[in-house]
């Protein structure tokens, strides 16, 4: 079996530069040919399945590539970095890419199910599909960038197709909180731009491996202002304490699978680029314990802000926000044991969290309202619905034996084995949060499934199934609904892939958390990723001469640049416009992690 496995990364390491560059390809295409293919509404379907299908297989792929053969970089343009654009496929990039990859397909489908169900006269099919695509490449574009600048321009890409999405429909609900997803999302940028002049004044470059190389010559105080304002840009978009009261009022007004997909991915981004740059940029660990703060106080009051929601989706963007902090107490800790609990969680709770705001979909077709005080039966006309609730819910409330109590078990240990009084406060922010939560899920639980719905105080009233944009909103008693109860097979199926996906992190937890121990591992080592991006080319006159991979003995494919010089290395096949660089293979295949 390891000999097999061997054998495809070895023939996945040679269409890396292919492979590397599909996740932005892809998605592009696949937008134009859905525009160009018209009103043909099952071409264009078949197009988003297959492409974000097709995206989950090669994402699959790189993730053996590089664990196997160590971090693999493409030059586009046949610029050689730090000059070109460069593409990097890391064990903690490629992670990324595949659950997102796995997210929006179950959403795409989920999609397409319930615009069959509603008509597709009344559902703007040919907007919604491209755009999607769209932020599908912009999300995958953050996680490849290998410069800050790409970097913000994946952000751009993802967040102008966000604000599509977000107002579809049009209701007035939705401009409003489009408007103030709009502004809030402007001054993330705005701040991101002016870290950006920040830093290229400081060091002359946006190239992550050379910034970091060149900060260390930086004056602290200098790095640490550099370093605050990109925690500022991106906070925003992940949602941190205080800069997260733009999401409970953003997130709820879409629709449930537009939701879903922003609750899922767009803050993970937000979070991989606080990862990124404390592992890779500011690794002296000067904000740490500003961050170890900010953990605690997202934690404590997200879920405080979520126990006093009726209405489940708030309810459940405020426990979004509160489990973001689960994520920087991972980032805060600065060891590789708290940076593999925060890949764990991470990835743990984008599929959880999509899941649960899919279920509130499914609610809200079955009994018209995601109010609880509309909601109440559900257990008995709708158990399947109450299956798929009650297994991501207990999972996000951290019940054994469950990713989600995993995902904690992991940052509990990696803030013990930190020993600090700080570190064992957050521990015990992390044990309250996740009790508040598993209460929060609970209470979802008893009133909207478990108790009579005569008994809700406004158990007599549904949302409408509406004939017509106008009607979307329209109030309505439970006897005059329409097709009640009526759900599409596809939101059943897409939803319920969420979940057994989710459920297999349980059962397949030892060799997740291996490949995140991996991740955090060579995520940290700077010198493995900055030899991997800038290649230790002596005679590149853009480079000083020491701003070369120092000594090391992390994964990645070999330890220095003398093991480098004296094993040699292998160089995949050139393309036309794209240039590759590789961490080199021992010739006698014994390099990396095995």
């Amino acid at each position: 079996m390891n000999a097999n496995l061997q054998q495809f990364a070895d023939t996945a390491l040679v269409a890396m530069p292919y492979l590397t560059v599909m996740p932005l390809i892809l998605p592009a295409a696949a937008a134009g040919l859905i525009l160009i293919s018209g009103r043909h509404l099952r071409t264009q379907r078949t197009i988003a399945l297959f492409t974000l299908f097709a995206l989950a297989v090669i994402s699959a792929t790189m993730i053996i590539a590089v664990d196997i053969h160590g971090i693999q970089t493409v030059q586009m343009g046949g610029w050689d970095a730090p000059i070109g654009i460069t593409l990097v496929s890391d064990r903690l990039s490629t992670i990324m890419l595949f659950v997102s990859s796995i997210v929006l397909f179950a959403v795409m489908w989920y999609g397409i199910s319930q615009g069959v169900r509603d008509g597709d006269e009344d559902d703007p099919v040919a907007v919604f599909l491209p755009i999607y695509m769209l932020l599908c490449m912009g999300v995958n574009l953050s996680f490849l960038a290998g410069d800050l600048f790409n970097l913000y321009v994946g952000f751009e890409v993802f967040l102008v197709a966000s604000y599509v999405l977000l107002t579809m429909g049009a209701s007035p609900g939705r401009v409003r909180a489009g408007i103030g997803y709009v502004m809030v999302s402007i001054a993330s940028s705005m701040v991101f731009i002016f870290a950006l002049a920040m830093i290229y004044s400081a060091v002359g470059t946006v190239n992550m491996a050379q910034v970091g190389i060149r900060m260390e010559e930086i004056p602290q105080g200098t790095r640490a202002a550099i370093f605050a304002t990109l925690l500022v840009a991106f906070g925003i978009k992940a949602a941190i304490f205080p800069l997260d009261a733009w999401l409970p009022d953003s997130y709820p007004t879409a629709a449930s699978l537009v939701t879903a997909v922003f609750a899922g991915l767009l803050t993970k981004v937000g979070v991989y680029a606080i990862i990124r740059m404390r592992s890779t940029v500011f690794t002296d660990g000067s904000l740490d314990t500003l961050l170890m703060w900010v953990a605690l106080l997202t934690m404590i009051v997200g879920v405080m802000g979520a126990l006093a929601q009726n209405d489940i989706k708030r309810l459940l963007s405020f426990t979004l926000v509160s489990h973001i902090g689960y994520m920087i107490f991972g980032i805060a800790l600065g060891s590789v044991a708290g940076l593999s609990g925060a890949i764990f969680y991470a990835v743990h709770h984008i599929l959880v969290q999509t899941s649960l705001f899919l279920v509130v979909g499914l609610v809200e077709r079955q009994a018209g309202s995601a109010q609880l005080r509309r909601l109440g039966s559900l257990m008995y006309t709708a158990p399947l619905i109450a299956i798929l609730y009650i297994i991501p819910a207990l999972n996000l409330g951290g019940i054994p034996p469950f990713s989600g109590f995993l995902g904690k078990i992991m940052l509990i240990q990696a803030g013990a084995e930190d020993g600090s009084w700080l570190a064992w406060v957050l521990i015990i922010g992390a044990v309250v949060t996740s009790l508040l939560t598993l209460y929060a899920m609970i209470l979802v639980w008893s009133k909207a499934f478990l108790r009579d719905r005569n008994d809700a105080p406004e158990g007599d009233v549904a949302m409408a199934r509406p004939s017509t944009l106008a009607d979307r909103y329209a109030t309505t008693t439970v006897a005059e609904r329409q097709d009640p109860g009526r759900i599409p097979v596809g939101m059943i199926m897409s939803t319920a892939l969420l979940v057994t996906t989710s459920l297999s992190m349980t059962v397949l937890a030892g060799p997740i958390s291996d490949i995140t121990d991996r991740a955090a591992q060579s995520t940290q080592d700077q010198a493995i990723y900055r030899d991997a991006v800038l290649d230790g080319d002596l005679d590149n006159p853009t480079r000083r001469p020491e701003e070369f991979a120092k000594p090391s003995s992390g994964a990645g494919g070999y330890d220095s640049l003398e093991q480098r010089k004296t094993l040699g290395e292998e160089q995949a096949p050139q393309t036309t416009g794209v240039t590759t660089e590789q961490v080199p293979v021992p010739v006698n295949g014994e390099g990396g992690d095995q």
